[in-house]
């Protein structure tokens, strides 16, 4: 078992390197936009990317023939400083292969992720990222606790009343509202709930917001994310659950004598749980990752809704840290996952031999 874990660990490790040096690398292949500000903003930020590893700066005369040797031999530049006693500095884009040996260096000696020139100029994304990591992993945490719960009762209140009206019903409402996206639903909510009632936040509460009108924030956004949650879990509980009330083992159990509640109880629904559980750390994923287009419509300042200005703003460090979030938090998933069923059950045990 320790070797397993070991093993998937260093797997996922070498995936996540894998997946972000291709992403860095197409990253930097897109076409570079100059950021925005003054002569004083625009240099700051070039000579940091200098001090990455990330452009090339020369000192130079202006329009000396040297110049057109240097755009011949590095491109043409990026940026022209304003002239200053007769010279100025000219930043040229390094080769790409080079700026990724930098940026390797510079994330294992330094963290250094890079920094914004759009959205937040010459500030750290990685600072940028954390500053806003904690509204997303709220809200999902929120979503989940209220989702996993009421998908799991209703599941099983369905598994319990098989064939019948009360079963026919969930099942009938749970495949009808599994279809809809938490970001079609929300349109509806807002509609309802925030402009025509007027009892809810339209958009999500300033920090200076009461702790009341903040409480109130939560409730459209966790309900549009808890909502298909909650009938994937529904769902999944019902087929596990019914699979094993009509397993030979619990028949067993009934035979010698345990109530068709204490069967349940103590065999059906442990044995259920086995593959139900693991899939709550994936839904949480699907979450994360749903929220995105969720977090821009109702204005929370997540990582979802910073992903989205961080294309539009060609803002692309930002970019590149808020997708290595996401990876990385997926392969650990996945790990935590392949690990949770040996936790689940004991007879379970992961990477033995045959």
């Amino acid at each position: 078992m320790g070797k397993y874990v070991l093993k998937r660990i260093l797997l996922a490790f070498f995936t996540t390197v894998i997946i972000l040096s291709l992403t860095f690398i197409l990253v930097k292949l897109l076409p570079f936009d100059r950021p925005i500000g003054g002569d004083q903003q625009q240099i700051a930020y070039f000579d940091k990317q200098y001090n990455l590893g990330y452009v090339y700066r020369f000192k130079l005369v202006k329009d000396a023939p040297v110049v057109e040797e240097y755009n011949a031999k590095y491109g043409e530049y990026l940026y022209r400083s304003p002239v200053e006693r007769g010279s100025c500095f000219y930043y040229y884009k390094v080769p790409v292969m080079e700026q990724y040996v930098s940026w390797v260096k510079n994330v294992v000696t330094k963290w250094d992720w890079g920094y914004s020139k759009s959205f937040q100029p010459n500030v750290a994304a990685s600072v940028i990222i954390m500053n806003r990591i904690w509204y997303s992993m709220r809200l999902n945490i929120i979503s989940v606790i209220f989702s996993v719960p009421l998908g799991l009762l209703l599941g099983i209140w369905a598994a319990l009343k098989k064939n019948t009206l009360t079963d026919h019903t969930i099942s009938t409402m749970v495949m009808i509202f599994i279809s809809v996206p938490s970001f079609v639903l929300i349109c509806f909510v807002l509609r309802i709930f925030a402009y025509d009632l007027g009892w809810l936040p339209s958009t999500w509460p300033a920090d200076t917001a009461t702790t009341w009108t903040k409480i109130k924030g939560y409730i459209i956004p966790v309900f549009c994310l808890s909502f298909s949650s909650v009938c994937y879990y529904c769902r999944y509980t019902r087929a596990e659950l019914c699979e094993v009330m009509e397993s030979d083992y619990l028949l067993l159990a009934r035979t010698k004598g345990l109530t068709r509640r204490q069967a349940i109880v103590r065999h059906a629904l442990k044995n259920a749980m086995v593959p139900i559980f693991p899939s709550i750390l994936g839904e949480f994923i699907g979450i994360l990752g749903g929220s995105m287009i969720l977090e821009n419509l109702y204005g929370i300042p997540g990582i979802g809704k910073l992903f989205i200005l961080s294309l539009n703003y060609k803002d692309y460090d930002i970019l590149f840290v808020d997708m290595a979030i996401f990876t990385t938090i997926s392969l650990l998933a996945g790990v935590v996952v392949d690990l949770s069923y040996g936790f689940i059950d004991p007879r379970i045990r992961m990477g033995a031999k045959k």
